[in-house]
């Protein structure tokens, strides 16, 4: 099986899944504004693409959950997703909309009271 030359090489332990992912995204990263920017320069789309140069690195773009809600499930939970149900994410995106998610899904703590 012959995969397409990528920009940069793929992490160790990529998938024929993750290898499915960043094909159907053209190796971009699919955020359109989960991550809490509008990507407006760049047409409602992070323009950060795998093997890429930004901000002084290369960005090894991940796949994880398409919903951004199920970013918030434990790694080994996301694992078992069907590549159909992950995008591509760079780093940036990928954690600010995990932490967003996660702020979502966590119920307001009650203070202890003393009375």
């Amino acid at each position: 099986m012959s995969r397409r030359t990528l920009p940069a090489p793929a992490p160790i332990a990529a998938t024929d899944a993750w290898h499915a992912v960043m094909d159907a995204a053209g190796h971009r990263c699919h955020c359109t504004g989960a991550c809490g920017s509008g990507h407006t320069r760049t047409e409602g789309r992070c323009d950060r693409t795998h093997g890429g140069y930004a901000g002084g690195t290369t960005t090894h773009l991940v796949a994880a959950p398409t919903d951004p809600a199920q970013l918030a499930l434990p790694a080994h939970r996301a694992a078992l997703l069907p590549a159909p149900a992950l995008s591509a994410w760079c780093p940036t995106c990928h954690d600010q909309a995990r932490r967003r998610a996660t702020a979502q899904s966590t119920p307001e703590q009650e203070p202890d009271a003393l009375f």
